[in-house]
């Protein structure tokens, strides 16, 4: 959905409007409300709100499949590591960083 200049209101006259600016939105408008001349707010309907959170869902839903997929790919390939040891290695790595950062203080 394209912007107009007529969607951007600035709050006092947002304030002001609540209620008709409410029933344009129910209508299919999305107001974007400013502060200062700046963006602050953007005022769209409850269902659209609902909308855009299950598409944020199933987004992250494709990108955990993608990252199984992955993995899925590593373990076939024999990419993988021993979890103990590997966390072994993190914990050297980080005392050793941990002491060298220190130095002269």
């Amino acid at each position: 959905m394209t912007i107009a200049a007529s969607d951007v209101i600035p709050l006092t006259q947002a304030r002001a409007n609540l209620s008709e600016l409410a029933d344009e939105v129910k209508a299919g408008a999305e107001k974007i409300i400013t502060k200062n001349g700046e963006s602050y707010v953007a005022l769209i309907d409850s269902d659209r709100l609902d909308y855009y959170h299950r598409l944020e869902r199933e987004r992250i839903h494709l990108i955990l499949l993608d990252d199984i997929e992955k993995g899925l790919a590593d373990v076939a390939a024999g990419r993988t590591r021993d979890a103990r040891q590997a966390l072994e290695e993190l914990k050297r790595t980080a005392k050793r960083s941990g002491s060298g950062g220190n130095k002269g203080r």
